[in-house]
């Protein structure tokens, strides 16, 4: 992390400040906190989940679930050996989205998270 009180430069050029920082691909807040990297690993694994509603016709477990390994799986355990959702809030996001899908399925209504 960047300590607000002193100025960097690169080269010649100076760097500025940012409340958050990519690293690895993976988004730090300047308190470490990684709650917007799951948050935005939530919107895109749920932007996919709405094509997939979209575009597929058949609930079937045979033609969601791959689709859902294949398609969403990856974004919501994306880096997460390395940033492990920390807050209660955070799985919950997650777990939502895990719900959401697994409600699309015919037959597995009330069946736990996939």
């Amino acid at each position: 992390m960047v300590d607000p009180r002193h100025k960097y430069r690169l080269g010649g050029e100076w760097l500025e400040s940012s409340p958050e920082e990519k690293n690895l691909v993976v988004l730090v807040d300047e308190k470490l906190n990684m709650s917007r990297q799951c948050a935005l690993a939530a919107q895109k694994a749920n932007r996919i989940l709405g094509c997939i509603k979209r575009s597929v016709a058949s609930r079937s477990r045979e033609v969601i679930l791959p689709l859902y390994s294949a398609l969403m799986r990856p974004h919501l355990e994306y880096c997460v050996q390395l940033w492990s959702p920390q807050h209660r809030k955070d799985m919950d996001l997650l777990e939502w989205v895990q719900r959401r899908a697994t409600k699309m399925i015919r037959g597995m209504d009330g069946a736990p998270p996939l």
